[in-house]
């Protein structure tokens, strides 16, 4: 490895340091999404339950699990005290879409990585084909012969290499976008039910104050 590491030239030292970063951030963004899918969805289905019983036992159980979006979600537009079904669903919009950048974290990381990488290697390609033809000289070309497929070896290891760190980082940014999507949707799934059951027990209480107020 370290002979064709060498051999890819001096591509290969930002390609390394680009591997490196997109191994770190993929582990990172693979244990995000798994703690996230296991225990997001029956988080959402608790909370509903808790709040079609009773609206007020959700606050603690939602405080409990801020790590979780859905939570920090519910949570910022529940606590807008005596808000209409209208500027409940607004504040659960803006909600959403302030959550919406962590979820598609480092994604702006990932696409530097993709895009940038096949240059690196076209980069490395042209500096190993200047290079053999720098070492071509009319008459002269074997004692040059080193020089000559040295260069072409550094030209075909840094395209290779840079392929292979944007084919490898391109197929996990491809997951996770899927997983961001398959969120998003569920977010607004179990939204659109918090909704429903704030809608629900908005008009009770304002059949209840209305009931106070006929009552002598």
């Amino acid at each position: 490895m370290g002979s064709i590491f060498a051999a890819g030239g001096i591509v290969m030292w930002p390609l390394l340091a680009f591997s490196i970063v997109a191994i770190a951030l993929i582990g990172e963004r693979l244990f995000f999404w798994f703690r996230l899918n296991q225990r997001q969805r029956p988080f959402m289905r608790e909370i509903l339950r808790i709040y079609r019983q009773s609206p007020t036992d959700v606050f603690p159980r939602l405080r409990q699990n801020v790590h979780l979006p859905i939570a920090r979600i519910f949570l910022e537009a529940l606590e807008i005290d005596g808000a209409s079904p209208k500027q409940f669903h607004l504040a659960l919009m803006s909600a959403i879409q302030a959550e919406l950048p962590h979820l598609k974290r480092f994604s702006t990381v990932f696409a530097t990585i993709i895009s940038t990488s096949p240059l690196l290697g076209l980069l490395g390609t042209v500096l190993g084909l200047i290079t053999s033809f720098d070492a071509l000289r009319l008459g002269d070309v074997g004692t040059n012969s080193s020089m000559v497929t040295g260069g072409i070896s550094e030209a075909l290891v840094s395209t290779a290499a840079g392929l292979v760190v944007a084919i490898f980082t391109l197929m996990f940014a491809n997951l996770f976008r899927g997983l961001y999507r398959r969120q998003v949707s569920l977010i607004q799934e179990y939204g659109g039910q918090l909704e429903i059951l704030y809608e629900s027990h908005y008009e009770r209480l304002q059949q209840g104050k209305e009931a106070s107020y006929v009552s002598p």
